[in-house]
């Protein structure tokens, strides 16, 4: 007898755009629900750069910066987020659990492949 069986169909919304993090913030809510926060971690840039142009109609050096102090500054973009009941949460951890296993199978496969410099050979060929 076959067992009983459910196919999933995954439906994709319009505006579908998977993002890419390197951190998360959040915690329990009041509710005690899981909330996270994905964001994208880099280094300031400068809004604008004034610079002096040398006597041949080269740009010169930088003389001012906006904000002055962009470059001892990091910005964390949030993106997106998500909240999580306690089940979904564990379900969600065992399965990030599993994908971290599959990383790590592939990252020791690679390094398995990785030789160091080739060594000169000193067998005759002709």
């Amino acid at each position: 007898m076959k067992k009983p069986q459910i196919i999933f169909k995954y439906l994709f919304a319009e505006d579908y755009n998977p993002v890419y993090i390197n951190g998360a913030h959040g915690g329990v809510s009041p509710r005690g629900e899981l909330v996270v926060h994905f964001y994208l971690e880099r280094s300031g840039i400068p809004v604008a750069i004034t610079q002096e142009i040398n006597a041949n109609g080269t740009i010169g050096a930088v003389i001012d910066e906006v904000p002055a102090d962009f470059n001892q500054t990091l910005y964390r973009a949030v993106e997106s987020g998500i909240v999580l009941n306690y089940e979904s949460a564990r379900t969600i951890h065992a399965w990030f659990g599993e994908r971290v296993k599959e990383l790590e199978a592939v990252q020791q496969a690679k390094d398995a492949m990785k030789f160091g410099p080739a060594e000169p050979s000193t067998d005759i060929t002709h």
